[in-house]
């Protein structure tokens, strides 16, 4: 099977991330193929309550080459599937001034399922920004010395 490698990179960075979660994701069969083949993108996307629902918007998976009239759209939000308690508890935290839920990762589960990581995050001030750049330059700079 081809690994999988898709990362939001970005997260880390803007987002202080508190509580992590492993979703499924209900795809289409071109969608599938395209993401076994790396070509999907979450970045930009985010993740919304539609009722009681959560959907993941904006997740770009470009089209099957060999798909004809069946592809798929590449942006179409696609549903997230937790348990009910996983649900409540992001629902809860959302409702909280300043939180959102971010994707980090697509992957491969040990059954061959495609899943997503998720994040109930909060969003990063610019000083903290600066902070972690500082941090990690140090750490750099530390491993060059040995």
């Amino acid at each position: 099977m081809a690994n999988l490698n898709i990362v939001n990179k970005k997260a880390g960075f803007n987002f202080q991330l508190e509580q992590r979660f492993t979703a499924g994701l209900s795809l289409t069969g071109t969608e599938v193929k395209s993401i076994r083949n790396n070509n999907a993108s979450i970045s930009e996307s985010y993740c919304v309550f539609v009722g009681n629902e959560l959907f993941i918007k904006n997740m770009h998976i470009s089209e099957w080459k060999f798909g004809s009239y069946l592809n798929h759209e590449p942006l179409r939000d696609r549903k997230l599937l937790l348990t009910k308690r996983e649900l409540r508890k992001l629902k809860k935290g959302v409702e909280v001034e300043g939180y959102t839920i971010v994707p980090i990762k697509v992957f491969l589960s040990e059954r061959g399922l495609i899943k997503i990581e998720i994040a109930l995050a909060k969003g990063k001030k610019q000083f903290d920004k600066r902070e972690d750049i500082k941090k990690k330059d140090l750490e750099r700079e530390s491993k060059l010395k040995f």
